[in-house]
């Protein structure tokens, strides 16, 4: 399940396609979603020279001499050139290649090829992106930013459903959002604005170090609490039962007592 890691090591990889001009371009009607057509992929990148990468939380972007593209993998998307994965092993992913479920896709003019591979169907290609809907991006927040992004004072959703708010914090997704909560010693479902001044560091602290630690080990899915993501899972910093809740729409898992 690509998170922001995941799409770094994506946009690492399409640095090598920097210089090079896109003679074909191609999408599926899944892939082509959020624009007028698929044809209007097609269009767009024909004959445009590929001149930067960059990302901002799971959106990968590839600046050329004319049009922005972007790219967003959904849960199982993978990006491939010339069959070499930006990242192996993603907990949810397809775990081998079918052509079938390469939904788009950018050819070169030395023979080199750049596509996204996702059998959900859910990964999209997208032309001048608007970047104004993303917040800040996970991997370079600091904690200023990190204390606006998590808002004042009072209620508020829970914190789990606030990391994922892509409108907030960019890049954080389920696997992340449990690690860092996991070593925060944080309960999910409390409100945000009940978090106090040493939970609040403590939660920024985790989500530094969170970063840091899995980008070393290569990706959101290598992660200490990951051995007891299953039912009957134990925590694995104390033993205790690990619990199963719906937070932020998505499935959550916490220890039962060291966070609260």
């Amino acid at each position: 399940m690509p998170e922001v890691l995941e799409i770094e090591s994506y946009r690492r990889l399409a640095e090598r396609v920097v210089g090079a001009t896109i003679t074909r371009g191609w999408a599926d009607a899944y892939a082509a979603k959020k624009l007028s057509s698929p044809g209007a992929w097609a269009r767009a990148v024909r004959g445009r020279t590929v001149t930067s990468t960059d990302r901002r939380g799971k959106l990968l972007i590839l600046g050329t001499d004319g049009v922005t593209l972007a790219m967003r993998f959904g849960m199982t998307g993978v990006l491939l050139l010339d069959g070499e994965a930006g990242l192996e092993g993603l907990f949810y992913g397809p775990h081998q290649y079918r052509s079938q479920w390469v939904r788009a896709g950018l050819e070169f003019d030395d023979g080199r090829s750049l596509v996204v591979h996702d059998p959900r169907r859910l990964a999209r290609v997208e032309i001048d992106p608007d970047l104004e809907e993303l917040g800040v991006d996970a991997l370079a927040i600091s904690r200023r930013a990190f204390d606006d992004a998590l808002g004042a004072r009072g209620d508020g959703p829970a914190i789990k459903a606030r990391l994922l708010d892509q409108s907030r914090i960019a890049g954080v997704g389920n696997l992340l959002g449990d690690e860092m909560l996991f070593r925060a010693g944080i309960d999910p479902r409390t409100p945000v604005g009940r978090l106090d001044a040493a939970q609040r560091s403590a939660l920024y602290r985790s989500f530094t170090q969170t970063m840091r630690t899995l980008g070393r080990r290569g990706g959101s899915h290598t992660g200490d609490h990951m051995e007891a993501r299953f039912p009957g899972g134990l925590c694995p910093l104390d033993g205790a039962a690990m619990r199963i809740d719906t937070v932020g729409g998505r499935t959550t898992y916490w220890c039962s007592v060291h966070q609260r």
